[in-house]
């Protein structure tokens, strides 16, 4: 039976291999620690995250047909996620991510995202079909974009009728995929949500703290920007002002997911009604309790 989703998580999902020591880390390490396997990826940790603020987000994406993408779509469907309008490609295997982090934080991580990348535009046709939208008709909720799309999808995305009357979310997948998001820098429904590091590649420059990042995006054409600083601060930037605040303080236990968790609760506290200074402190207190190796709600 088809559900319709409350929100589109478009990306990234995938099965996350982690594996975490509570040691201090350096090139070369070997520890003892656990290695842990779960559903992941930039768009799936976004709709885990809603789905826990009791919203139903539905996924575009690519997941292969083999084992792996069998058991990753029933994962989906447990974790109340609508799975109908998923690219399932018969040829192409479901994606992985890897990582190894520390008591100081991610060591190395290697994101195999190839299929969703070779899937390009066809995880898109629900929104142009009449499934979910059309050019006639654009889909009109909130749409959390991911950048491991290519360049050239995300381009398209950014100049697409598709997507002109949605509230678009985006966020990179890392840092080293941050210019991706160049498209969205001076896009009129586009709200940026990037650290630190990241708002500096988009700028092409060096910022001190995440309210004079948040400020520099909004200065170089981002209609709104949210930067994030770690355990430092907060920042949420538009014509009309910057919001800063600083995070509450915990035990770090693990770091992979924490952006995505950050933006899935500020997206879900302002789909609930909330103003932006509530939304920028439900976000932190959900972004903290993740790292502590709690579960946002």
């Amino acid at each position: 039976m088809t559900h319709d989703p409350d929100i589109l998580c478009i990306g990234s999902v995938l099965w996350d291999v982690i594996g975490r020591s509570p040691a201090h880390m350096r090139q070369g390490s070997d520890v003892p620690g656990r290695i842990t396997r779960l559903p992941g990826g930039v768009a799936m940790n976004i709709a885990m995250t809603l789905a826990r603020f009791g919203l139903r987000p539905g996924l575009l994406t690519a997941i292969g047909q083999d084992p792996a993408g069998r058991e990753l779509i029933t994962a989906c469907n447990e974790l109340g996620m609508v799975t109908d309008h998923v690219y399932r490609s018969e040829d192409l295997p479901t994606d992985q991510y890897m990582a190894v982090e520390g008591a100081n934080g991610l060591i190395a991580a290697i994101a195999d995202a190839h299929s969703l990348e070779a899937a390009g535009d066809k995880i898109l046709r629900p929104l142009e079909n009449g499934m979910l939208g059309s050019a006639e008709a654009p889909y009109s909720g909130y749409i959390a974009l991911d950048g491991n799309l290519t360049q050239r999808l995300l381009e398209n995305i950014a100049q697409s009728p598709l997507f002109a009357n949605a509230d678009l979310r985006v966020a990179p997948a890392s840092p080293g995929k941050a210019t991706r998001l160049m498209p969205f820098l001076m896009h009129d429904r586009a709200v940026l949500y990037v650290n630190l590091e990241e708002a500096g590649l988009l700028c092409q420059t060096t910022f001190e703290n995440s309210a004079q990042a948040a400020e520099g995006l909004v200065a170089r054409g981002a209609r709104r920007a949210l930067v994030t600083d770690g355990g430092d601060s907060a920042s949420d930037a538009n014509a009309d002002g910057c919001l800063t605040q600083k995070p509450p303080e915990v035990l770090v236990t693990r770091v992979t997911g924490a952006g995505d968790t950050f933006m899935a609760a500020h997206i879900a506290a302002e789909a609930a009604g909330s103003d932006r200074a509530e939304a920028l402190s439900r976000a932190l207190h959900a972004a903290a309790t993740y790292v502590s190796g709690g579960n946002a709600k």
